[in-house]
């Protein structure tokens, strides 16, 4: 039997934006190692992965783990995988963790990413707002002490 997880790996594998949105419930939240708050609703979660899938180098699953985790937007338990990944964002090598919980109907309520080392979450950092500035899902920073 094909899970959600697989589906996603398989989405991931072969860049594949229309089968993600198949995946996504429409308030999905996505929390993300270099930002604090969330990013809400499938239209920005998907927006994220197009500039994802752009920044990420040699990206692969290594592993994954099922089971049950509490969820950080309603405090309930739902069944949940891990997918573990490597890959590079320029010349930084990148070790992490997908968590993916699911909604009862089995598609991806909410995501979390997890990855070391910080120096690498650094330069992810920098690449992601890059790309989400250059796709117009967020504003362009602004100089410091303006």
């Amino acid at each position: 039997m094909t899970t959600t997880a697989d589906r996603f790996r398989t989405a991931i594998d072969n860049r594949d934006l229309a089968a993600l949105d198949d995946l996504f419930t429409e308030d999905i939240r996505f929390y993300s190692p270099v930002k604090f708050t969330p990013f809400d609703g499938k239209p920005m979660v998907l927006g994220l992965f197009g500039v994802l899938l752009r920044t990420f180098q040699d990206f692969r699953y290594v592993g994954d783990y099922t089971g049950t985790t509490q969820t950080s937007t309603d405090g309930t338990s739902a069944p949940s995988a891990v997918l573990v990944f490597r890959a590079r964002v320029g010349e930084k090598e990148i070790h992490g963790i997908d968590l993916l919980h699911f909604a009862d109907d089995g598609r991806i309520k909410e995501f979390t990413v997890m990855v070391r080392p910080q120096s690498a979450v650094h330069a992810l950092g920098e690449a992601v707002l890059a790309g989400l500035v250059e796709d117009g899902l967020a504003p362009a920073p602004t100089p410091s002490g303006r």
